[in-house]
Order: C-alpha cells, then sequence, then structure tokens
C-alpha cells in the first residue's frame, strides 16, 4: 500500500522520473553530510575548543577570588585577562541578554559547556555585533562578565563547506538537467511523431539521441512505412477487384436492359444496382479518404450543412450546437463528412426524430447523433462496429441493403484522426446516441 501511495506521487513523465532519480541521491549526500559536519565535526569541534579556553577562565576568576573587594578584583582580574585576550566587567548577569541566533548551532555547544565547565557561570549572550562571547559568573566579590572573542571557541568560517558543497551540487544538478534534456528530446519527439500517425498524421522524423532511442526511432519508422504500404496495396487491389468487376456488371446490365422487363428482369436489374452499391461500399472502406490532407474546418458549419441538406428532403432532424466561426478544428473535411452522412444516415433509416449535437472540448470535437429509434442493444455495440456485422435485432444494420460498413467506416475515420466511436443510449429521445470524438 505505502508503494502504491508513493508511486502516485511520482512524476509521470519520463524527464520528472529521471530528475527524481537524479535530485534524491544529490540530495540525500547533502543531507547526510549536513548531519555528520554539523553533528559530528562542527559541534565536537566547538566542544573542544571552548574546553581548551575553560583553564584560562578558571585563572582569571581564581585572580579575581584573591581580590579584598570587587574593584581590587577586577584590577587583578584585568592584568591577566588583558594579555590572554580576554574583558573583565563588574556588571550584574541580569543586564546579559542570555539570547542567540536560531541558526547559531554552535552556541548551543558553547553554552552548555561554559554552564558545565564555570563555576557560578549564568546568562551567556551570544548576540553581539562584534562576535564576542560574554557570560556572567557570580563571585564572591560580586557578579562580573567575562568576554572573549568568538573565534576561541568556534570556527572562524564554519559554513564554507556546506555553501561550497550547495554551489558545486547546485553546478551538477544544472549541467545534469541539461544533458537529461538533450537525453530526453529525441524520446519526446518519437513519441510526438507516433502520436501524428495514430491521428493520420505524417510528420517528419528522423532517429536521434542515444542508441537504444535511435534504435526505437528506426523500427517506428519501419512500421509506419510498412502501414503505409499496406493501406496504398489495399487501395489499389480493391480499386483493381472494383474495376475488373465494373465490366462484367455493365454487360449484365446491358444485357438486361434489352431483355422484355417483366418481374424476373427488375429483380435480376435490381441486384446488379445492388452489387455495384455493395462494390462502390467495399472500396470506400479501403480508402476512408486515407490520402486526404487535413485543413482548418468549422465542424458546426459542416455539421449545420448536413443537417439542412437532411431537412430539405422532408426529415426531422435538428442541430445543436455553439454559435458558427467560434473554433477551428484541423479535420479531413471530407472524412468527417461523410462518417455524418452514414451516422445520420442510419439514424433516419430506423429513427422518425433525429438531433445532431457538436460540442468543442479543450482537446478534442464531439459530434453526437441521436434518434427515436429502437437502438442497439448494449450487448451487440461491439459487434455492430464490426466490418461486414449483421445484427439481427431491430435495428440490423444490413436493412435495406447495407453491407454493414457504415459504423466501420465511421470507427475508421475517428481512429485516423486519434479519436473513437461510442455507442449509448439517447437520454431525451430514447434511442441510440453515436458520439463521434475526433482529437483536436
Amino acid at each position: 500500500m505505502a508503494f502504491r501511495w508513493l508511486k502516485s506521487l511520482s512524476p509521470r513523465s519520463l524527464f520528472g522520473r529521471t530528475a527524481l532519480i537524479l535530485l534524491v541521491p544529490i540530495l540525500t549526500i547533502q543531507l547526510v553530510v549536513s548531519y555528520v559536519f554539523i553533528q559530528r565535526l562542527y559541534e565536537n569541534v566547538t566542544e573542544q575548543m571552548t574546553r581548551s579556553l575553560i583553564p584560562v577562565v578558571r585563572l582569571v576568576l581564581e585572580e579575581v577570588e584573591a581580590g579584598a573587594d570587587i574593584e581590587d578584583a577586577i584590577a587583578r582580574g584585568e592584568r591577566l585577562a588583558t594579555p590572554l585576550g580576554m574583558t573583565l566587567r563588574a556588571e550584574a548577569g541580569d543586564q546579559l541578554s542570555g539570547r542567540r541566533f536560531w541558526y547559531d548551532l554552535s552556541g548551543r555547544v558553547v553554552t552548555r559547556v561554559l554552564a558545565g565547565e564555570v563555576e557560578g557561570a549564568g546568562a551567556v549572550d551570544l548576540v553581539t555585533n562584534d562576535r564576542r562571547v560574554r557570560f556572567a559568573v557570580d563571585t564572591s566579590n560580586g557578579p562580573v562578565v567575562v568576554g572573549f572573542s568568538r573565534n576561541r571557541v568556534s570556527a572562524s568560517n564554519p559554513h564554507q563547506l556546506l555553501v561550497l558543497m550547495v554551489f558545486v551540487s547546485a553546478v551538477v544538478t544544472l549541467v545534469s538537467f541539461l544533458f537529461l534534456k538533450n537525453q530526453v528530446r529525441p524520446i519526446r519527439r518519437l513519441a510526438e511523431a507516433a502520436a501524428a500517425f495514430g491521428k493520420g498524421q505524417v510528420v517528419p522524423y528522423r532517429p536521434s539521441g542515444a542508441t537504444e532511442v535511435r534504435q526505437a526511432g528506426a523500427a517506428f519508422l519501419e512500421m509506419r512505412a510498412r502501414i503505409e504500404r499496406h493501406i496504398e496495396q489495399r487501395t489499389l487491389m480493391l480499386s483493381g477487384v472494383s474495376h475488373d468487376l465494373r465490366t462484367p456488371l455493365t454487360r449484365l446490365k446491358l444485357g438486361l436492359s434489352m431483355l422484355p422487363q417483366d418481374d424476373d428482369v427488375q429483380a435480376l436489374t435490381h441486384d446488379v444496382a445492388e452489387m455495384e452499391r455493395m462494390l462502390d461500399t467495399f472500396l470506400g472502406f479501403a480508402r476512408i479518404d486515407a490520402t486526404e490532407t487535413r485543413e482548418p474546418v468549422d465542424p458546426v458549419a459542416m455539421a449545420a450543412t448536413i443537417v439542412d441538406r437532411a431537412a430539405q428532403g422532408g426529415w426531422n432532424i435538428s442541430l445543436d450546437a455553439p454559435p458558427l466561426g467560434e473554433v477551428m478544428v484541423d479535420l479531413r473535411p471530407m472524412a468527417v463528412e461523410r462518417a455524418l452522412d452514414n451516422l445520420i444516415g442510419n439514424a433516419l433509416r430506423y429513427g422518425t426524430v433525429v438531433r445532431v449535437g457538436v460540442t468543442v472540448l479543450d482537446n478534442s470535437v464531439r459530434f453526437s447523433v441521436e434518434d427515436n429509434g429502437p437502438g442497439i442493444p448494449e450487448d451487440q455495440r461491439a459487434d455492430a462496429v464490426k466490418p461486414f456485422s449483421r445484427l439481427d435485432a431491430a435495428r440490423n444494420l444490413d436493412k435495406g441493403g447495407s453491407v454493414g460498413l457504415g459504423l466501420s467506416i465511421v470507427r475508421d475515420i475517428a481512429r485516423q484522426h486519434g479519436g473513437t466511436l461510442r455507442l449509448g443510449d439517447s437520454a431525451d429521445l430514447g434511442g441510440l446516441q453515436a458520439d463521434l470524438l475526433l482529437a483536436r
């Protein structure tokens, strides 16, 4: 459970995770070195320096104790303290602040050693402008204040190691980030090229970076080339089949037109027309406008044009969309128009009321087509979008001579735009709701 919690907090991107791998050891080393330096070296050295000064302080205080009164005690003490670099003054201990700065870690050690080793020691004042230590001592002749330089009990520049360590770590981190950015950039370019190809776009890409990244880039280019060749070969093959079959079909139509037009001849003529329409559908399924280039399109205007065309045919169809011209989306207009025609045609075939909606989101655009028909059962929706599927339910996609490719073409067009096709129930009309989501 703890690992899942840590995993949820870890960065998602490769750059973030690599940066985390880089920063964690650096920060850990800094914390460990700082702790060892402060606790084991800095504070221990301060304690040793302070203890080495204790005999000198005691010697001065012995002279103070030998004085007849406070004036004589101060005079005797100063004659000894001045050559030793110390000051002595008759002053009450309550006049000292007894404070130290919050970041003065060595001051805590100085205060502890003086209070424990000097008899009668009182408040220790470490907050001075001249970096001196002053502490009060109660003697038999009265309270005195002893002062000496802070450098005698603490290292003069103890922070230099920490500052140098932080500076060097910052420089190393900066250089590492620059190298890391250069290493991640080829991976990001490969991901962008793969994502664009998934949306039907072919962007220029040249493998670069580390050997493994170059190998992955070369494999992607080979895969993209194979897919493009496969699509081209499939289109050429079905185009050739369609062309070869049209010739005998044309001869059949011509022969049937010269026969007496009885019921049998009309039935055969109808079958020939169905075969021609099926060939056109197969060819369209193979192409799916894969060669069409993207261009900025107003999705609301496109949907409005298709809805108006259907409304002129007497169908009960309406449009629910934002105002025209609010946003432009890069789409393959002919492919998307064909997908909407398929969805609207399917809705009009099985329903009497159809509503088309357009919703423009931050990263996608959604076309929704709803009707009041019988709909498609939830357990059959996955089969409904498969090529050449035939449903036995009330909403049979083969009704009216369809070969079961309408929703398959819509799904493939959605995938070319980095989107998807979702089938559901219409909350308002009660029939089927088909959502065509296209990435922006």
